[in-house]
């Protein structure tokens, strides 16, 4: 509650949506130092696209999606590393545990973003923009990451104002500054307005939000249909969805698109190895376990196929993954080459307990005490800390 704010008098509405840095690109520069000021893409096969591209290699025409063909012709000197999802949600993890500090009610919205009901937290942390500088002050501290905050009374602007100071910023809107953003705000920074949407607001002279008010709402009823019902609303500063706390994942996967087409069962048994890794560490870090491991395969003429099967007991430890997608495999027998494979693991149910040391090492659990002393070392020393001997020359 704000100094001057009587107990009787209604709270005030906000929401924050924080919005990580150029997530991926920032997380290779924290790992990687020497790579900092560098103009640097995550994407790197000949025909893989940019995942996320840093703010300076940005200023040569670089943007997320682009093929990375066309990126490294736009910056011949860039850097163009490898995606390491794996890390990614490793760090994601820990700013969302940073967000639950400040209020239990936070969405996951992404890897990299998140909304955060902040209606009644002055009292805690003082007024919005005092809250904001904490999130980012806190985040930073505990990851090294930067990101960006905006604070609004609906969901929607919440999610513009955080883009308004990248990086490193934020944007607090009050109740009685909505009506005066959305006049001046242009139409196509509403979440949701893609091209199609543009080209006949456009044509029906819609350049600003505001300018929507200038018709009823039948008539982009109309027009959009529900679509411009919804934007309609928006329009006016309406956006009743509330913030919903986290919910568990379903499922947890890794794939990897080839560089060259293959049907080699040497190099996809390899493959299969490396990702049946990234998912088991993914479940033991979320503690679940999985009874359905689902095999995904890409075929060079893009047909796509996936083989599942589920277990007696629900699992999370690597091998049994990985011996579940080799027969999978199997049971695909590719005659032509792929292009990509992925191993997937769902139907989560029962929660590991936590051993205890004695346990983890006793020769009835060799995968789980193996797993164990795997997370550990890589927890305190990074994923290249220590590699599977069947790995120890594998490039990825």
């Amino acid at each position: 509650m704000g100094m001057d704010q009587r107990p009787d008098m209604p709270v005030e509405r906000f929401i924050a949506h924080i919005d990580m840095d150029a997530f991926f690109a920032s997380v290779e520069q924290l790992d990687h130092p020497e790579w900092r000021g560098r103009p640097l893409a995550v994407g790197d096969g000949p025909r893989s696209v940019v995942s996320a591209a840093s703010y300076k290699i940005r200023t040569f025409g670089v943007r997320s999606a682009m093929p990375v063909a066309q990126a490294k012709k736009l910056c011949p000197h860039g850097l163009f590393v490898p995606v390491r999802m794996w890390r990614y949600k490793e760090l994601s993890r820990r700013v969302m545990a940073v967000l639950q500090l400040f209020s239990p009610l936070v969405e996951q919205a992404s890897v990299d973003e998140a909304y955060l009901d902040a209606t009644g937290l002055e009292r805690l942390f003082g007024p919005p923009e005092e809250l904001a500088a904490a999130i980012r002050a806190e985040v930073l501290r505990d990851t090294g990451l930067t990101c960006s905050v905006g604070i609004a009374p609906v969901r929607f602007l919440a999610k513009i104002a955080s883009d308004f100071h990248k990086p490193d910023g934020q944007t607090i809107i009050r109740s009685h500054e909505v009506r005066a953003f959305l006049d001046q705000l242009p139409v196509q920074k509403i979440p949701g307005v893609g091209g199609r949407t543009l080209e006949i607001l456009s044509g029906l002279g819609v350049r600003l939000a505001g300018d929507m008010l200038k018709r009823p709402a039948e008539f982009w009823r109309q027009k959009l249909g529900e679509r411009g019902q919804w934007l309609f609303e928006l329009a006016q500063g309406r956006d009743d969805r509330p913030v919903t706390p986290f919910t568990p994942a379903k499922s947890s996967s890794a794939e990897n698109t080839f560089a060259r087409d293959t049907r080699d069962p040497a190099l996809l048994r390899r493959w299969l190895l490396l990702q049946s890794e990234r998912v088991g560490a993914d479940l033991r870090a979320m503690r679940v376990r999985g009874r359905t491991v689902t095999l995904k395969a890409t075929f060079a003429d893009f047909r796509k196929l996936t083989r599942s099967r589920t277990l007696a007991e629900p699992v999370n430890d690597t091998q049994s993954i990985f011996e579940t997608a080799l027969i999978l495999l199997g049971e695909l027998n590719p005659c032509q080459n792929l292009r990509l494979i992925g191993v997937g693991v769902s139907q989560f149910g029962e929660r590991p307990r936590q051993l205890s040391l004695l346990e983890s090492a006793t020769p009835k659990r060799p995968k789980a005490a193996l797993d164990q002393a795997l997370d550990a070392v890589r927890g305190r020393f990074g994923k290249g800390a220590i590699v599977r001997g069947d790995l120890l020359d594998f490039d990825e």
